[in-house]
């Protein structure tokens, strides 16, 4: 079912843009498309997931599948998805990643702060989200777009029963040829190898992908640089908030499995992923708040 046009007349009313930010039915999830002199993107308001950033004289950022779904209830393969309030599988019965990445969010803000423009979004527990997960919340995402990229995840506990979270910002890098590209930051930390059993292993020297790869690096707050040699260019990925990070590339025969993916397009993209994983996870008493945050940002090396 389209999104009633009325909705979208009354959005663009209250949150437009002249020439800057318009929001579009597709396929029945509203996106918003923003233009500014110094950045595009694309973000849906199911799941508040930034779809695309491109800052002014780079190529795309940001990977989406070309056979990326967008439907109500779907999640989108590829931008940033936010996993909470949980991540990886969930209960016997209950959705990968939580539930909050396909729920439709509430846009709360539009606004420029000097050059950068802020994107608020909001989602809350009902009666639909207690019956998954019994527990009060306010849960925000804003997105600054500008020369860099931050995403600040918050979560508020408004009930009266203390809860546990797992989160993250999966995020979908476009790399030139994953074959080429390699990940620092991470050496001389320990992670879980999810191809081979949840064995413990240390990294040795940059990440390099040479088959399937899906880590959670432990205890770490380290920067992240993506060297992306193919399109002469490096993506520093700085975080705060979280103590795991997350890497992951299916390579060509998971990818194959995918319906919402192309078997050859795992060669263009990357997730790093800030994240709160495994044993890392985040207590909040009623009233306490977490904020989750990253900022992504390019430079050129040719």
């Amino acid at each position: 079912m389209k999104m009633h046009k009325m909705d979208l007349v009354a959005l663009n009313e209250e949150f437009g843009m002249i020439s800057t930010l318009k929001i579009e039915d597709i396929s029945g999830v509203p996106v918003l498309i923003i233009s500014t002199p110094l950045a595009n993107a694309r973000i849906a308001l199911q799941g508040a997931q930034v779809l695309a950033w491109q800052p002014a004289g780079h190529m795309p950022i940001l990977w989406t599948s070309h056979h990326a779904v967008y439907r109500p209830g779907q999640g989108v393969r590829g931008g940033v998805p936010v996993c909470w309030p949980w991540f990886g599988a969930g209960e016997e019965g209950q959705p990968a990643h939580g539930f909050v990445r396909t729920r439709m969010w509430t846009l709360r803000e539009t606004n420029w702060v000097g050059d950068r423009l802020i994107v608020r979004m909001g989602l809350s527990d009902n009666a639909d989200t207690r019956a998954i997960w019994d527990h009060g919340f306010d849960l925000e995402l804003q997105v600054d777009i500008g020369r860099t990229l931050v995403m600040r995840l918050v979560t508020r506990n408004t009930g009266h029963k203390t809860f546990h979270i797992t989160d993250a910002l999966h995020t979908y890098f476009f790399v030139g040829d994953i074959a080429r590209t390699t990940v620092t930051g991470l050496e001389k930390t320990a992670y879980l190898d999810k191809v081979l059993d949840f064995k413990q292993h240390v990294q040795t020297g940059p990440v390099t992908f040479t088959g399937e790869t899906d880590r959670i690096y432990l205890d770490t707050t380290s920067t992240c640089v993506i060297h992306d040699p193919a399109q002469d260019r490096k993506i520093v990925v700085s975080k705060s908030g979280s103590h795991s990070t997350v890497v992951w590339n299916p390579w060509l025969d998971k990818a194959a499995k995918f319906a919402d993916m192309r078997p050859e397009e795992y060669q263009h993209m990357l997730c790093v992923e800030t994240a709160n994983a495994g044993k890392d996870s985040i207590a909040l008493a009623h009233g306490e708040q977490h904020v989750l945050e990253t900022e992504i940002s390019v430079e050129v090396t040719a």
